[in-house]
């Protein structure tokens, strides 16, 4: 049924930018979103299907989020959100590359 209404598949996107995770519910949506943006790296949230009128009614989505990055930061995204997800502490690097 999913395929029906295109809800297997990540929304469409533009060629510069890459698909990282999908979301399903506000909360992991917010520590993703969190997560980014202490890292500096733009996103962009597209809803799946009529997601993004759901979300205005019912407050949050069924259907989940898609989060996209800028395709040249997919992989230092992805290895954040790794990092997060295994409880791996990040440790920043000082101006002279040092941790």
């Amino acid at each position: 049924m999913d395929r029906l209404f295109g809800l297997d598949q990540p929304a469409p996107t533009d060629e510069y930018t890459a698909h990282l995770t999908t979301a399903h519910d506000n909360v992991e949506l917010s520590i993703i979103r969190s997560i980014l943006e202490g890292e500096e790296i733009p996103y962009r949230v597209r809803e799946r299907g009529s997601g993004g009128v759901v979300k205005v009614i019912a407050g949050y989505s069924m259907y989940g989020s898609d989060i996209f990055v800028p395709a040249e930061l997919l992989e230092k995204a992805t290895e954040v959100l790794d990092a997060y997800r295994n409880g791996e502490v990040i440790e920043e690097e000082d101006a002279d590359g040092e941790v």
